[in-house]
This record gives structure tokens, C-alpha cells and sequence, in this order.
């Protein structure tokens, strides 16, 4: 996502290598502003391995009823690859689409949630929302939306949205009206590009674009409460490639499971975190 912004961003990675007192950004990131208190780091490991379609450019991540759902961005006017925008039930154990519908080249997909049987789905830059019924991919609805969107989740009875801010937004469901936005902190610092999301156990998990980090947020207060590091596996499937970032989380409520995977990733990851 976002590749218009991959030059500012290695721009600003060379600044902060060279400064002498900060020997790499994650120290930055966990420490936070002089004095203030690390955010705890959360283990992960690694249950098993997945296929994951490399030309997928992945925005959003879902599990619903023992399924597996995927949203990629892309389009005519900002390609990323041999496929545009699409939504997609996907087969776990194959990493293949069972079902998948496209958007207009002219829309670039973002994150996906799924709310009582309906689906979800951001676009990028073109302030839309689309809202599919689950079994057919039907498109039933389509919102306004006054920022860009990035990522998008639900807690069971709101969505819940990122804007590439440091904000979380929430949203009734049925209308699409704004309720209240969120800040989210560390050590009184405001947060930025929070990307995909997941709700899972009451926290907010969140991508953050261009880092190797899933914050842990409790959406109460808008407090980062955990980070979660996943440097090894983004150097270790698709490291070298800084548009390939890290991005998709999905958690099976019924068993407990959470995945992740990244942009164009060919692998898609069962994790398990320390509690």
C-alpha cells in the first residue's frame, strides 16, 4: 500500500542509521520519548506454514466461520502487479482463491472485516466503502467514507477503521455513521500509520506500515499496551522488497488460531503469542 510514500519513507530509515545516538529504528520505536517506559515486547512463534498467492498485494485479512477471506489493493492508477483489486474466499491449506470477485481498476482495495454475514471491504483514495452479503459476494451497499481508508475490523458490534493516522474510528455498522474516533499512545506520544487491524480477545492488533510491528492496542483508552516484533519473518520471505510489508492478521474466534502475512508474502504464517 501506499507506494507513492516508499521513498520518504527509506529517506527517513537512512536519517535515523545515521544518527549517533540510535543504533536502529526499533529502539525508537520501543523506547519512546526520553524517560518514558517500554512498550512490553510480546514472543511469537511460529505454529505452521501456509501458501500464500504472491501476486496478491494484501490489505486485509479475515477468519469467519472457519474461512479464510483476503482483500488486495491495486489499481489502474496505481498498479501493483499482474492483478488489481479483489476480494477472496481462500482455501487455507492451498493459498488459492475458492471464490473471488474484482473490483473496478479505478478502486484500490484496503483492509476487509466481516459483521454478521456481511462483508466490508475499504478502498484506498476514492473515500468508498463496499458491503458485500457473504455467501455470493453480492455487492448490497456502498458508503461514503471522509478519510482514506486503510484497515478495518469490528468488535461485534462496531467497525472499527484506521485512516494511516494514529486514529482509530467507530463506525455503526448499518449506516456507516461516524461515532467516535480514538487516539491511539504510547507514553502520551500519538501513534501513525496503524494499518490493517484485528480484533481479537478485546485488544485491537495493528500493522504499522513500514515497520515490523504489530502494536497491541486496548481500544478503551487507545494505550499501547504490547509489540509484537516480526522482523525474522519479513526478512526471511520477502525482506528485501519495501512495498512487500507485513500486513494481514486474522484470528479464528472457534479455535483460538491467529495467522499473519504481508504484501505479495508466499507464505501465509499460523502464530502463536506469548500471553
Amino acid at each position: 500500500m501506499k507506494l507513492i510514500l516508499t521513498l520518504f519513507t527509506t529517506l527517513s530509515f537512512f536519517l535515523i542509521a545515521c544518527n549517533g545516538n540510535e543504533t536502529n529504528s526499533e529502539s525508537t520505536q520501543t523506547e519512546g520519548p526520553a524517560g518514558a517506559a517500554a512498550i512490553p515486547s510480546i514472543s511469537l512463534s511460529i505454529v505452521k506454514t501456509f501458501p500464500h498467492d504472491t501476486s496478491s498485494f494484501t490489505q486485509g485479512l479475515a477468519f469467519y466461520n472457519g474461512e479464510l477471506y483476503e482483500g488486495t489493493g491495486g489499481a489502474a492508477y496505481d498498479a501493483v502487479g499482474s492483478k488489481f483489486s479483489r476480494l477472496m474466499k481462500i482455501d487455507l491449506e492451498t493459498g488459492k482463491a475458492k471464490q473471488a470477485i474484482d473490483l473496478d481498476p479505478q478502486y484500490f482495495g484496503e483492509g476487509i472485516t466481516i459483521l454478521n454475514d456481511t462483508v466490508y471491504q475499504l478502498t484506498w483514495r476514492e473515500h468508498k466503502v463496499f458491503v458485500y452479503t457473504l455467501a455470493d459476494f453480492k455487492k448490497i451497499k456502498e458508503f461514503d467514507l471522509n478519510t482514506e481508508g486503510w484497515g478495518i475490523t469490528n468488535n461485534g458490534k462496531e467497525l472499527i477503521v484506521t485512516d494511516g493516522s494514529g486514529n482509530l474510528y467507530f463506525y455503526e455498522p448499518q449506516t456507516f455513521q461516524l461515532l467516535h474516533t480514538q487516539s491511539v499512545t504510547s507514553n502520551g506520544e500519538l501513534a501513525y500509520n496503524l494499518n490493517e487491524l484485528e480484533y481479537i480477545d478485546g485488544f485491537i492488533y495493528a500493522n504499522v506500515w513500514q515497520q515490523p510491528y504489530i502494536w497491541k492496542i486496548d481500544p478503551s483508552n487507545g494505550l499501547i499496551v504490547g509489540k509484537i516484533d516480526v522482523s525474522d519473518i519479513w526478512q526471511r520471505v520477502n525482506g528485501q522488497e519495501p512495498n512487500y510489508v507485513p500486513n494481514g492478521i486474522a484470528y479464528d474466534a472457534a479455535t483460538r488460531k491467529i495467522y499473519i502475512t504481508g504484501k505479495k508474502w508466499p507464505a501465509l504464517y499460523e502464530v502463536q503469542l506469548a500471553q
